[in-house]
Order: C-alpha cells, then sequence, then structure tokens
C-alpha cells in the first residue's frame, strides 16, 4: 500500500454550515487480480467504538465508508468500519432497500486497525490511527477474467455520535442534509 497505492484525500466537508469540523483523513487504494484494498489514516478530534458486533450502527463511531458500484446491475455496495474494525456490508438498491452480509460474506473481507479492539469513547484529544479493508472482487459483482478497467465509487470519513460530529466525502455529495447513500455523487476509480 505505501509504495504502489493511488493516494487521495477525503477532504470535502459536505455540510460545512450544520457539521464544519474536519478532520485530516488520507486514503491509499491498490488492486490485485482478486482484492481491492482500502486504507486509511485519521488524524484528528475525538475516538469513539462502541459498535462491537458486524453489522451495527458503526456510522455513528469514528468511521470510514467505502461506497462502490456494482459494474453489472446497477446496485451499490457500502462498506463501513469502525476505527477498530468492526464492519458492517451490503449490497444496496437504496438507503431503504439493501440486504446485509452474512457472515461467511463477511469473513472474507480482511480487515485491519491500528487500535485494539475494545469500546471507547474519548473526546477533546487528537488522535492518529488507521483502518484498512481488502475485499474480494467477487462481493461486488467482478471476478476474475471479468475485472472492470474502472469503478464509480466514494470514500467516506464520519462519526455521527462523536463529541466532533463530521461529514467527510472524496467526492463531493450535493444534497441539503448528510446522506451518503447517493451512487449519483460517486466518481470514477481507474485501474
Amino acid at each position: 500500500m505505501e509504495n504502489g497505492a493511488a493516494k487521495a484525500h477525503i477532504d470535502t466537508v459536505c455540510w460545512p454550515d450544520e457539521f464544519p469540523y474536519a478532520p485530516d483523513v488520507a486514503i491509499s487504494v491498490a488492486r490485485s487480480d482478486s482484492h481491492i484494498a482500502v486504507m486509511y489514516r485519521v488524524y484528528g478530534l475525538d475516538l469513539r467504538a462502541d459498535a462491537m458486533e458486524d453489522n451495527g450502527p458503526v456510522w455513528e463511531d469514528s468511521c470510514c465508508e467505502f461506497f462502490v458500484s456494482d459494474p453489472s446491475d446497477g446496485t451499490y455496495y457500502n462498506f463501513e468500519m469502525n476505527c477498530i474494525g468492526t464492519l458492517l456490508a451490503s449490497k444496496r438498491k437504496s438507503r431503504e432497500d439493501f440486504r446485509l452480509f452474512q457472515t461467511e460474506e463477511l469473513a472474507q473481507i480482511i480487515r485491519h486497525s491500528s487500535l485494539d479492539r475494545k469500546k471507547m469513547d474519548r473526546s477533546d484529544e487528537i488522535f492518529i490511527w488507521q483502518t484498512a479493508v481488502c475485499i474480494p472482487f467477487s462481493l461486488i459483482g467482478a471476478g476474475e477474467g471479468s475485472l472492470p478497467a474502472s469503478l464509480r465509487a466514494n470514500f467516506y470519513k464520519c462519526a455521527d455520535k462523536t463529541a466532533h460530529p463530521h461529514f467527510l466525502s472524496w467526492n463531493p455529495v450535493e444534497v441539503p442534509h448528510p446522506d451518503f447513500h447517493r451512487p449519483e455523487y460517486f466518481g470514477k476509480l481507474i485501474f
């Protein structure tokens, strides 16, 4: 990830009037023939991890998210992971119409966190942490021999229930209220 990955920042403050705080968030993205890997580095205030069970409310914690369109059917996937590695993953037609990943699907996703796996809620301190996911292409509608040259995706950083709630994106989301479930605002990843 350090040498061969593409690098960018999640630095668009989507709703600055209501949620002006913006931690410094860098991403690295790489792919192999079978997986896409995303690593997040976060430098900012607050550290919250309350969701311990997969497919729980990780977006309320210090959370990094990767949304990607299925190249074959117009749906999209969301992969949301809190700072200690708890993951929510689903296939979606919309925010309301979705299917959560089952245990055997979640087990195929490699995860990493620089933090210990324990509950925490600390505020008004500066923290540096990182998380990473490595997702098989087969879980997002692509497989060996049919890997796309590009994907439509977006990367997010949020923390709904921290002392400094925030909603940042890589590609701007231009709607009046916080809502990352907007594939029409995905950007293009070229491999």
